[in-house]
């Protein structure tokens, strides 16, 4: 799923060129290219499906030059994760009626490779053979209320040793609540990463979104035609905007979560990044050699190479720079950045954006 605008990465990550396309941690290459290489080591490429805007289909062919235009899945409008995976999971059931897949977020990182192949892998073991709808859950190592949480029973199932049932699912929690989660020892968290076959996910929302399930089911002579993108034109506004969590998961029954660890973070937020680069020894982030720093500590930096830059005094700031855009903000107002990105939008204008 590479089809979000990543307005938390604002002012570097933009409408037209949003955070799955940039090479975010300074890696080489942008997250989309690191998620298409990690699941080249499960399936070969031409079993690898980029769903996206249709906006950013010229971007995701020339990052990812080893697919082909028919694996670039357009949405014509952004609806959430709900119509993202329908319209997958009825394309791939026409390509291949037994199609067991997973879906994952294209802007994700895990540092832990050969876990992430091993856990995927036997994720797509179980839900071959068996109807059920799973879910990865990574292992919290601290309150944090930034992600949803999994609560599973502590039992057995059928399907594989290790996968266990799903009994809630929470939004995310205040601190509070997030610590007695993880004092149970029954929560993990939701990486957002699914693992299902065609049939089951298919026979999920025509349980519980009949609606949408009809509006997809409509066109299937029109999918992998030349016909599809017109079908899919006509339908997709019409589709609510709803998450694949809120409405499929939470209802249905034989849901189920694999614990799993393999350094994962959803590099939703700058905080984040921050998390995965080495500080100085004061816990500034992201600096430069033409930055000169003195008396500031646990900084959130990121500022064009040839910019100079003399930071002085500054405490628990996040500092961007991208091209003509300048973010200045504490580091407690980081949940703030997608107002901000709508007020400058309002009295700026949409380029800035």
């Amino acid at each position: 799923m590479a089809g979000g605008v990543g307005s938390r990465f604002w002012p570097t990550s933009t409408s037209q060129k949003p955070k799955q396309f940039l090479d975010i941690l300074g890696t080489g290459e942008s997250l989309l290219q690191q998620t298409f290489r990690r699941m080249l080591r499960v399936v070969p490429a031409e079993n690898i499906y980029v769903v996206t805007h249709v906006d950013y289909t010229d971007q995701c062919l020339e990052q990812l030059p080893k697919i082909h235009q028919s694996q670039i899945i357009a949405e014509p409008a952004r609806r959430n994760t709900a119509p993202c995976v329908a319209y997958a999971a009825f394309k791939l059931k026409k390509r291949d009626p037994l199609a067991n897949f997973v879906i994952t977020p294209a802007d994700h990182l895990v540092t832990n490779e050969e876990e992430f192949v091993r856990i995927v892998s036997l994720g797509l073991a179980a839900t071959q053979d068996h109807n059920i709808l799973l879910t990865l859950g990574m292992t919290p190592h601290r309150p944090e209320t930034g992600y949803g949480y999994i609560q599973f029973k502590n039992e057995i199932s059928s399907a594989a040793s290790k996968i266990k049932p799903v009994k809630t699912f929470t939004e995310k929690p205040n601190r509070e609540l997030a610590q007695s989660f993880i004092a149970t020892g029954e929560f993990l968290w939701n990486a957002g990463i699914f693992i299902w076959n065609a049939n089951a996910i298919l026979s999920a929302f025509e349980r519980h979104m009949p609606e949408m399930y009809s509006s997809f089911d409509a066109g299937w002579e029109d999918y992998n035609s030349p016909s599809e993108s017109t079908f899919i034109e006509g339908i997709y506004s019409q589709c609510p905007n709803e998450s694949i969590d809120y409405g499929i998961l939470e209802k249905a029954s034989q849901v189920y979560v694999l614990p799993a660890e393999f350094g994962w973070s959803d590099l939703g937020s700058w905080g984040a990044v921050h998390d995965q680069r080495e500080p100085d020894a004061h816990g500034n982030s992201g600096i430069s050699p033409n930055m000169l720093i003195s008396n500031s500590k646990n900084n959130i930096l990121s500022l064009p190479k040839h910019v100079v830059a003399v930071i002085d005094g500054l405490e628990d700031f996040i500092v961007i720079q991208s091209e003509d855009r300048l973010l200045i903000c504490p580091r407690d107002k980081e949940q703030d950045i997608k107002q901000y990105v709508s007020e400058v939008k309002l009295r700026l204008g949409e380029k800035h954006v």
